[in-house]
């Protein structure tokens, strides 16, 4: 039984290699987990939620470049490398946007930036703000650097490009979290359904229907309503709502395998139902359920933005794609379309990707072609 499922994992497994869409999607969703994982290391704007802003240089376009005066502010800060690393650094440094500068006896003479040419407010700082600069010639080498905003800056000033990559955990982590739910919900009740038949059957169905005729928008938001607005609410929320059509698919292949041969020598045998249904029923049967599974993961970061749109997803100053879609769509009009296009297009892209690589895995495991 075993060097069978090994042949047929290994013939799936070829027939996806040749798949080039079932490759490309792979290696795509494998870049953006790493670039989720380390966004921190890879956003310009590095601290907790890349929540920089600054107001005097919203909804730039990509690629506009500015000179920042960065002010220490003396704290140093609690966190250790790896808490700099996966969860952004503490904001223990000012970053103010200049037009100009001049170096005096004393210190720097700054002029904040302004747009449409307008008169920035002067300001003057002494050298006693910069401690590592030994003169005043030395403050504009160490604490005076050029920022480039890739993909400009959003309605408060803040580095787009750094809330796409710390959004995009977001979004994948809303996929895992769900789809993990509604295959432990699903495999488990869809297994006792279909293994011991009869009321107990009843009732699961009863409930799967139940569940299944209520829209699935309308459960999510009230589930969300009775748990709070929140990150993890959102998590539960989804999971809840996509464990149904498991726990389906999971019943009717339960039922037909538990008729096979194999099946009932291991009833013979005095094994114990608990057995039979993890060691000689499921791992015959997963091959639909992870088609499923990928379907799933695209359909919670749909539903994921869908609810931050609506504003009772991951709340403020949390970034999520959906809630810069719904920041920046009247910008469309504005003739700043980027600002909702982009997180759309990233979406869009990720969405794509899960069902392009789910359809390449119903392909290799139909044993049939």
């Amino acid at each position: 039984m075993s060097n069978t499922s090994t042949s047929l994992s290994k013939i799936a497994l070829q027939k996806y290699k040749k798949n080039f869409w079932g490759v490309f999607s792979f290696s795509f969703l494998a870049l953006c987990i790493l670039a989720a994982v380390f966004a921190y290391l890879l956003a310009p704007d590095n601290s907790k939620n890349a929540n920089q802003m600054h107001l005097s240089i919203h909804s730039k376009a990509p690629g506009f470049s500015v000179a920042m005066l960065i002010l220490p502010s003396g704290i140093t800060s609690s966190q250790n490398l790896v808490e700099d690393i996966f969860l952004g650094k503490e904001n223990t440094e000012t970053a103010l946007p200049i037009k100009n500068y001049t170096i005096t006896t004393s210190g720097i003479q700054i002029e904040e930036y302004m747009e449409d040419g307008l008169q920035g407010q002067t300001q003057e700082f002494s050298i006693a703000s910069f401690p590592k600069a030994s003169t005043p010639e030395n403050i504009p080498t160490i604490y005076v650097k050029e920022q480039k905003f890739l993909l400009g800056t959003d309605k408060y000033g803040r580095d787009l490009l750094s809330r796409m990559l710390v959004g995009m955990r977001i979004s994948l982590s809303i996929g895992f979290v769900a789809v993990f739910i509604s295959l432990v919900i699903g495999i488990t009740l869809g297994a006792i359904a279909g293994y011991y038949g009869g009321k107990l059957d009843a009732l699961i169905m009863w409930l799967i229907n139940v569940t299944w005729s209520i829209p699935t928008l309308l459960l999510v938001i009230a589930i969300t309503l009775a748990l709070g607005k929140g990150f993890w609410q959102v998590f539960i929320a989804v999971g809840l709502t996509m464990w149904v059509e498991v726990a389906r698919v999971v019943r009717g292949q339960v039922m037909g395998v538990k008729q096979m041969q194999y099946v009932t020598a291991a009833r013979a045998l005095g094994f114990k139902d608990f057995r039979i249904i993890t060691k000689h029923i499921l791992p015959n049967i997963m091959a639909p359920v992870i088609v499923i599974s990928a379907a799933n993961f695209a359909g919670a970061i749909l539903m994921e933005s869908g609810l931050s749109f609506l504003g009772i997803g991951a709340q403020p100053p949390t970034p999520s794609w959906g809630a810069m879609i719904k920041d920046h769509y009247s910008y469309i009009i504005l003739g700043k379309a980027y600002l909702a296009v982009i997180p759309g297009l990233a979406i869009m892209s990720l969405v794509m990707a899960f069902m392009l690589m789910g359809n390449a895995l119903r392909d290799a495991m139909d044993v049939k072609e």
